[in-house]
């Protein structure tokens, strides 16, 4: 008889090991994470982009109201002479044979420009009624002067309660107003951006109609 050779049966390679397969659903997994994220953190967005907005808004505000007040004890302090340049009120006001400080230089710049340069409002300026109006309205139609008769002079409008409110066309929003406002005689400061606000003035909703002054208070 013939010797035949046995061939050796080997069992087919396994080329699929089960941890290649956790492998797989691990992937699927972190790609469905990551889809979630991104669609969450696009949610987020504008949330975020809007508590900026809103606190660089209650800074802008915090900034006014402190300029509204060094104009108001400049105009004291120089016998009803209104301030023509924000650096004046940067210098300070005498005091003896020194000069006290009224104003901080980072209430100097408006947060809410690109410029930081804040917009000089003269008593005579239309946004002037038109915030003084704003103010009444918000009072409930109650009468809006100043108790600083000093102050009270430069208030050259006069409107007595709420029948008396107009609206008036408002100018279209964008990016800021660049016209220059130096060198005159100002009773307050409004900022140069011209966008919509997160948080409301006096019931205002735009940046450039609150007027920062000494006026109505």
């Amino acid at each position: 008889m013939k010797n035949h050779k046995r061939i050796p049966i080997t069992k087919p390679l396994n080329r699929h090991s089960p941890r290649d397969g956790e492998r797989g659903s691990t992937l699927v997994a972190l790609i469905a994470l990551m889809t979630i994220m991104a669609i969450a953190l696009t949610a987020v967005a504008p949330s975020i982009k809007q508590q900026v907005q809103r606190e660089r808004e209650i800074e802008a505000i915090a900034r006014g109201e402190e300029v509204a007040e060094a104009i108001r004890l400049y105009v004291r302090a120089k016998n009803g002479a209104l301030p023509t340049s924000i650096d004046q009120l940067l210098e300070g006001i005498p005091f003896g044979t020194k000069k006290i400080q009224i104003l901080r230089p980072s209430a100097a710049r408006d947060p809410l420009s690109s410029s930081g340069e804040w917009k000089l409002i003269k008593p005579t300026d239309p946004a002037t009624s038109k915030f003084k109006q704003a103010v009444i309205l918000y009072a409930g139609g109650r009468p809006i002067q100043t108790r600083d008769a000093v102050l009270a002079k430069h208030d050259v409008f006069q409107i007595t309660g709420i029948a008396n409110i107009g609206g008036g066309e408002r100018a279209p929003g964008g990016e800021d107003d660049s016209g220059s406002s130096s060198n005159i005689s100002f009773v307050g400061v409004m900022s140069r951006s011209q966008r919509d606000s997160v948080i409301t003035y006096y019931d205002i909703e735009r940046h450039d109609e609150w007027l920062f002054t000494p006026l109505f208070k």
